[in-house]
């Protein structure tokens, strides 16, 4: 056991050796869910919405309503608001067209145009958006009829805070019939886009440099002298593996405590996702014992790595929720990990879920661990016996 440990230590030293993968394994992932943070969490609002107009009382009665329901408004104009849009700067766009403001002066019923982004919760921001609307026009028909019985404007308004203070307000329980947003729902986008960073890159900095030093460690004759000594193949392919986990752990670990730290996540259980990240390191690391094994080129190996982590990485929902994935591609996500995988996050995480909530998850994960280890040291063996 010791000489395992022993190994382990010099491979996860090679791999800190490189300053490429501090970069890759530290300073990106950090960055990128601080990038994704910034554009989810909105600053601990409901929302963000750009709103176009003239500066009129409806417009003011509107972003009042909706600075009230906790959501960012920024008044801007028509170009910069299907800018932002766009860019995911904000959910939603309104236009404040002078038709509504003359129908909301008259009385009338008053018609916006809304812009939605392609964000998860633009559909809910919307909706705010929606009911804001429907106050404002709540209160104005108030204080018309009000004003119809020959009340004065400020005479009307009073009156209507007091009949507001004095009635408590309706309650109305909502649901929505959506599989996706009931899924979805009570998720922040930065907690959406964590669980996925850290499958992604827990996965991709365990190929990458996990096979690029076990490269190294073949050419430079590493791990030929390591069996030369009293070390047995199986402790030395188990040494190495663990290495590899032990890389991926730590990666782990790190995006865990970061995203707490700086935007609060939510978790749920950490022993289930520990038992989780384990099994999934595990499933890494064979696939890396695999890629440095075939190959002996670090660059031809660095090169596949990124492509094969992406790649599985976009098939099996860490860029784009799996929810929303249409039935036959969610289906074949199913063949990488990444998808069992973000399915237990998600159990864990959004449900509460514990270590036997997600033991189908575990299960399979473990199984594709095993191929996968089994595979990579039996390569791993074969290339070395041919170099002999």
């Amino acid at each position: 056991m010791r000489a395992v440990l022993a190994i382990t230590l010099v491979e996860v030293r090679r791999f800190l050796a490189e300053r490429a993968n501090i970069f890759f394994a530290f300073v990106f992932p950090l960055l990128l869910v601080v990038v994704l943070g910034i554009q989810s969490s909105g600053g601990g609002v409901a929302g963000r919405v750009a709103i176009v107009g003239d500066g009129s009382a409806l417009q003011a009665a509107l972003v009042e309503a909706l600075v009230a329901a906790d959501v960012e408004v920024e008044e801007t104009d028509a170009a910069t608001m299907r800018a932002g849009v766009a860019q995911g700067l904000q959910q939603v766009g309104v236009v404040v067209p002078d038709a509504a403001v003359a129908a909301h002066e008259a009385g009338e019923a008053v018609e916006l145009e809304m812009v939605t982004g392609g964000q998860t919760t633009a559909l809910a921001v919307a909706e705010v958006v929606r009911t804001a609307t429907d106050g404002v026009m709540l209160r104005a028909g108030q204080l018309s009829v009000l004003e119809a019985t020959g009340a004065g404007p400020a005479e009307a308004a009073v009156a209507l805070a007091d009949a507001e203070g004095a009635i408590a307000p309706a309650t109305v329980t909502v649901r929505d019939t959506s599989q996706v947003a009931q899924e979805l729902s009570g998720t922040s986008g930065v907690e959406l886009s964590s669980g996925s960073m850290l499958l992604l890159f827990t996965f991709l900095n365990t190929l990458a440099g996990g096979a690029a030093t076990l490269i190294q460690a073949r050419r430079d004759g590493i791990v030929r002298r390591t069996l030369a000594a009293p070390v047995t193949p199986g402790q030395t392919i188990t040494g190495i593996a663990l290495g590899r986990l032990a890389i991926g752990g730590f990666q782990a670990l790190y995006i865990l405590v970061a995203t707490r730290l700086l935007f609060g996540v939510r978790w749920g259980d950490l022993l289930a996702v520990a038992v989780l990240l384990l099994v999934f390191g595990l499933v890494a690391a064979g696939v890396s014992m695999v890629l440095g094994s075939v190959f002996d080129n670090e660059g031809a190996a660095a090169g596949s790595s990124v492509g094969l982590g992406l790649v599985l990485g976009a098939l099996g929902g860490t860029m784009f929720p799996l929810e929303l994935f249409p039935d036959r591609l969610r289906t074949l996500a199913h063949l990488t990990p990444h998808a069992w995988g973000y399915e237990a996050v998600a159990e864990i995480q959004r449900h509460g879920g514990g270590v036997l909530d997600v033991l189908p998850q575990l299960g399979v994960l473990a199984a594709m661990a095993a191929v996968t280890l089994v595979l990579g040291g039996w390569l791993l063996r074969r290339s070395l016996e041919r170099a002999m």
